[in-house]
């Protein structure tokens, strides 16, 4: 079976944690201590998120006034070979010796008019105090919107239209090779009024550039890998449930005004576009239940085979 899975930035760095290489590195081992299971059953892609580091790599820019600042499509393009680098090594020591690992820098197509560019929703870096954030704000011109109680720092994220390197992606495919691609929902590009390609300054939102690369290279599976065991209902009170398996237009006609706009809608909006696109199976769950999501045990799978939306005991 070709499984696609995407990381949530959990997997990476969890909420709170001093965003060190070491504690990077320590989580990707325990996500490829989860992963190998998989890989060892399954071709393998891994898309992954990149909000953090992106982040952190803005900071350290702005720090050097030397020189103007690197753009975000850039800064994209070196987290992908950076987070690509620690899985291959982790999952690379947990796998046979013969099976081949890839990172592959992957170039995502938007549109320049898409309306994210007039209203960044993407979090990227760590989360502030109001007050520093409001210095930040006023010194650097970066928008900040609520994350909790504290701010964080949003940039624009428009939609994915095209995945540039599948032809790349499918020829590592068959020779065997486990491939970790579209890294922080791919580095964003677009075509100018010339047709000469570009990068453009924004984050794409890695759960729907993940179900856009699976549907294109005909995924039999598609996970979203969070921190939660499922998409749940009534989230927060008494009457919270998770959701075990759905119709994608029966659980958006039914429940999509539940689903966070910044964290579990775009996975199940992703889930959802990819089940009507392929008619194949998407999944969603805790990183530690992704043999349970692979087998169809556990999470949240959504699919046009089910009938309406069925609730986990």
């Amino acid at each position: 079976m070709r499984v696609v899975i995407a990381l949530g930035g959990n997997a990476l760095l969890r909420r709170g944690q001093l965003m060190s290489y070491e504690n990077q590195l320590a989580n990707i081992r325990t996500a490829c201590d989860r992963l190998a299971p998989v890989a060892a059953e399954h071709e393998l892609v891994i898309g992954h998120g990149n909000g953090p580091q992106v982040g952190l790599l803005a900071l350290e820019g702005a720090a050097y006034t030397d020189v103007p600042a690197y753009p975000l499509d850039v800064l994209d393009a070196e987290t992908q070979g950076m987070i690509g680098y620690l899985i291959e090594l982790e999952l690379g020591n947990r796998m046979p010796f013969d099976r081949p690992l890839a990172t592959l820098l992957t170039m995502i197509e938007v549109d320049p008019r898409d309306p994210a560019f007039e209203n960044p929703t993407k979090p990227i870096g760590p989360v502030y105090s109001q007050e520093d954030a409001d210095q930040l704000a006023a010194e650097k011109n970066w928008v900040f919107k609520a994350d909790g109680d504290q701010q964080r720092r949003v940039v624009p994220s428009p939609k994915p239209i095209q995945v540039f390197q599948l032809r790349q992606i499918r020829w590592l495919l068959e020779q065997g090779s486990i491939v970790i691609c579209a890294g922080g929902g791919g580095i964003p590009t677009y075509y100018d009024e010339d047709h000469k390609l570009c990068g453009v300054e924004a984050v794409i939102d890695k759960d729907l550039a993940s179900g856009l690369l699976a549907k294109e290279i005909g995924a039999d599976l598609y996970v979203m890998a969070t921190d939660a065991d499922a998409a749940f209902v009534g989230w927060g009170t008494p009457e919270q449930k998770a959701i075990a398996r759905a119709h994608p237009d029966t659980l958006m006609e039914q429940h999509r005004d539940e689903f966070a706009a910044g964290s579990m809608l775009p996975k199940v909006e992703a889930a959802c576009q990819f089940a009507r696109a392929t008619g194949r199976r998407a999944g969603i769950g805790s990183l530690d239940g992704i043999t349970d999501l692979v087998s169809g045990t556990g999470g949240t799978l959504i699919s046009t085979e089910f009938d309406g939306v069925e609730y986990r005991d």
